[in-house]
């Protein structure tokens, strides 16, 4: 199992990390705020330089405001 962040899979995931985000109406800074981190943090994960654990992805859907599970169904869609 490739676990590269330059996997296909891994940019279709820091792609849906974008999109949730934007979608949810927050800026980079907003989620970092949320998320007691640095916009750098938040822009690495999404440019997909930075791997995220699910404990840190269940985070980032709170923050969001949607659930971890609805993100997962999505990204399986996609894959």
């Amino acid at each position: 199992m490739e676990k590269s962040i330059y996997s296909r899979r891994y940019s279709l995931f820091a792609q849906l990390l974008r999109a949730a985000r934007e979608e949810a109406g927050f800026t980079q800074e907003e989620v970092a705020a949320r998320l007691e981190t640095t916009q750098t943090f938040i822009s690495k994960c999404e440019r997909g330089e930075r791997r995220l654990d699910v404990v840190e992805l269940c985070s980032w859907c709170e923050a969001l405001g949607i659930p971890a599970g609805e993100f997962v169904a999505e990204l399986e869609k996609k894959l």
